[in-house]
């Protein structure tokens, strides 16, 4: 049995609108709070959200779910999601949730868990979750259960401050000369950010981090990194950070105005742990949507580069099951398993601004020699995602770009795990057959199951 409600990275939808109506969302913390009970004690779960409207009324939702199953809530407040998965393991919660769509629009939302551990939920647990969400709806308990009106959590400050202390706690003596420009997405980030740079002594400009409820990921943040690379080149600044809406991710810019994405954060990344024999195995996962200038670069290091699904999660799974120590996307989420049980943009940042302080040199020459392969993603808005393979035409199309490219490039089509898109990825050397081909699948798509 497929899940239903749990995607790639927790569940997502309009706020509002199933399955994050208000019912339903007060299911989702009773279902969660049925999973955690245990006889000795009530089970204790942390909340924390991101800057959306929406935000705060399912957060309370699933705080009143919590409550009627015996579970004790405490809340965060506005805080990055890597924040509380180390909430969750440093301070014994049994859980703890996220309440963020990350990087899409501001009316949608979304639920994320972490376990007691700090890591996201196996496909088998959130499968679990799901059945029990579903039989508290079919038997009406829910409405029956649900208060006429939602306890409001206050928000804990110490929580974000402590989380704030422990990244602090990953570097010392910085040497950053010039200034960094740091979008923060109007997001979570904007909590966060502004205080961690000062502890470090960053020299920083914040722009985008005077959140609205309606403005998180508005042409700003990770979705746009050429916004503040573009404040880079025109600033005259050193370097460029930017965040998604929940800050598990980071992209960064050059002095150049340059964007620098996952991939060369993992490159850089990972020749640096090698120089200090610190690469475990001399392997790097990646996943399907990195580049294969990538997988070039680490090789000429004598790194190996391994892929996974996309979705963080799976990223770290490969990572377990391997023992890697690095791992991410070209989107920016980066885990360094030795730190952190999760993508956490915060951290990436930091490792990116030690690295730049112990080399003494620009983010550019860092990735000199990276030689990204001409790359082009569409997305196609579809009404269903039928397994790619059962529609004739789209396999069909698939197959003949996968013959023409053969080893001169990559052919990736896949379903989002967060929204209804198909995305089609090809890499090529020929820009003209990475156009055809492309525009060929795409086309085949919307013929069948597009919206």
């Amino acid at each position: 049995m497929s899940r239903k409600l749990f995607g790639t990275d927790g569940i997502r939808g309009v706020a509002g609108e199933f399955p994050l109506d208000s019912g339903t969302v007060f299911a989702i913390g009773r279902a969660l709070g049925h999973h955690l009970a245990q006889p000795k004690r009530p089970p204790r779960v942390v909340i924390g959200q991101d800057t959306r409207e929406s935000s705060g009324w399912i957060a309370d939702a699933v705080a009143a779910g919590l409550i009627s199953s015996a579970s004790q809530v405490a809340s965060a407040g506005v805080i990055t999601t890597p924040g509380i998965a180390y909430l969750t393991r440093e301070l014994g919660f049994d859980a703890g949730v996220v309440i963020s769509a990350s990087h899409n629009p501001w009316a949608d939302n979304g639920i994320k868990v972490f376990g007691s551990d700090g890591y996201k939920l196996s496909d088998e647990i959130e499968l679990s979750i799901e059945k029990e969400i579903f039989r508290l709806i079919e038997e009406g308990s829910v409405t029956d259960a649900r208060p006429r009106s939602l306890p409001t959590l206050p928000g804990d400050d110490d929580l974000r401050d402590g989380y704030e202390t422990w990244l602090r706690s990953k570097i010392s003596n910085l040497q950053i000369e010039g200034e960094v420009i740091v979008d923060c997405a109007n997001g979570a980030a904007s909590a966060c950010a502004p205080e961690l740079f000062a502890m470090i002594g960053i020299d920083a400009d914040f722009i985008h981090h005077h959140p609205n409820g309606k403005n998180i990921n508005d042409h700003c943040g990770a979705l746009y990194p050429q916004v503040v690379a573009d404040e880079v080149k025109n600033r005259n600044a050193v370097l460029g950070v930017t965040f998604d809406g929940d800050a598990d991710r980071a992209l960064f810019a050059d002095r150049y105005g340059n964007v620098v994405n996952g991939d060369a954060v993992l490159l850089m990344a990972a020749r640096d742990l090698q120089s200090r024999n610190e690469l475990e195995a001399a392997t790097v996962v990646a996943t399907t949507m990195s580049n294969m200038g990538l997988e070039a670069a680490l090789s000429r290091s004598g790194i190996r580069m391994l892929r996974a699904p996309v979705g963080d999660k799976y990223v770290l799974d490969q990572m377990r099951s391997t023992g890697a120590v690095l791992g991410g996307e070209q989107s920016g989420h980066i885990i360094f398993s030795r730190l952190a049980t999760t993508g956490d943009g915060m951290l990436t940042a930091l490792m990116v601004f030690d690295l730049l302080s112990r080399s003494g040199k620009q983010l550019d020459e860092l990735v000199s020699d990276l030689k990204v392969f001409p790359q082009v993603i569409k997305n196609v808005r579809v009404r269903e995602k039928k397994p790619l393979e059962q529609i004739a035409s789209v396999a069909e199309a698939i197959r003949k770009a996968e013959q023409d490219l053969a080893s001169s490039g990559r052919v990736v089509v896949r379903y989002s795990g967060t929204e209804s898109l198909a995305r089609v990825m090809i890499e090529a050397e020929s820009q003209e057959k990475m156009q055809k081909h492309v525009e060929a699948i795409s086309g085949a798509i919307q013929g069948e199951i597009g919206a």
